[in-house]
């Protein structure tokens, strides 16, 4: 199997490997392949204002990074969705709903 580990902070943070080898963990673990991926071109309903999210994140003085690593993305991506150009998949929304259910205010 061909894996690239990325660490930070000396951590290992993300496994990255081929499509194909994805598909192939997925068939043995009884997973129907096709469901892997989803059709982004429609919206998915979020489980909370996701155009808010920046407005959210600032009012718990989360940092960009800090949301990003509680959520488990790239701050990068996380920005990306707080300017619109990125919709969040429903894991990620459920992720950020966890985060900000979690946190007093």
């Amino acid at each position: 199997m061909n894996v690239q580990v990325i660490e930070r902070d000396g951590q290992a943070e993300y496994a990255v490997l081929p499509w194909t080898e994805y598909l192939e963990l997925l068939r043995a673990a009884g997973r129907e392949p096709g469901s892997a991926r989803k059709d982004l071109s429609q919206p998915q309903a979020a489980p909370f204002a996701v155009d808010r999210l920046r407005e959210l994140r600032e009012a718990r003085q989360l940092s960009v990074e800090q949301l990003a690593r509680a959520v488990g993305i790239s701050p990068h991506y996380l920005t990306m969705i707080e300017s619109g150009e990125r919709q969040p998949d429903q894991a990620i929304q459920h992720a950020l709903a966890r985060v900000f259910a979690g946190q007093p205010g």
